[in-house]
């Protein structure tokens, strides 16, 4: 196990805070992004305008784009951590004096803002929501609505036969 001088210690509790905050600031804006989503559809449910159904779109991608920005900065102040805690190999080190926060120095793959966006959790979270959103719309919208009327109009028929 190794032994770090209080400094040290200082600056990695430093990190650890900053990155705790990044990761809660994430978990809200998933929150917020639900809870809108699902007022917005109330909304759609109470009064059956399909507009409300293509509205969430726009507030879903720019939660989706805040989130990945609080997420690319997470795994930015991460490998400032795996750096001062030496936990990176040597032939990708970074030098950092201490109490310093050198996140500009990430701009490698991991780090980048689109490999961010279209990570694993970021795009299943929130291509699920559009996924759901805009096909509903589309189904629900004139051409919806004809299929619809037109199987309503085809049960009754085979309801007028029996």
């Amino acid at each position: 196990m190794k032994r770090y001088s209080e400094e040290k210690m200082k600056h990695l509790e430093f990190l650890q805070n900053i990155i705790t905050r990044m990761n809660t600031n994430s978990f809200q804006i998933k929150t917020w992004s639900v809870t809108i989503n699902a007022a917005l559809l109330a909304v759609y449910a109470s009064s059956g305008n399909i507009t409300y159904l293509l509205i969430p779109i726009l507030p879903t991608i720019i939660f989706w784009f805040l989130d990945t920005f609080y997420l690319q900065q997470e795994r930015k102040f991460k490998g400032v951590y795996n750096e001062v805690a030496g936990l990176t190999g040597t032939e990708k080190r970074i030098f950092i004096r201490n109490f310093e926060m050198p996140i500009q120095k990430y701009t490698k793959k991991p780090y980048r803002f689109l490999d961010v966006f279209f990570s694993k959790t970021i795009l299943l979270f929130y291509c699920s929501m559009v996924i759901i959103l805009l096909p509903s719309w589309l189904f629900l919208s004139n051409q919806g609505k004809n299929l619809w009327q037109k199987g309503k109009c085809f049960i009754a028929s085979i309801m007028e036969m029996m």
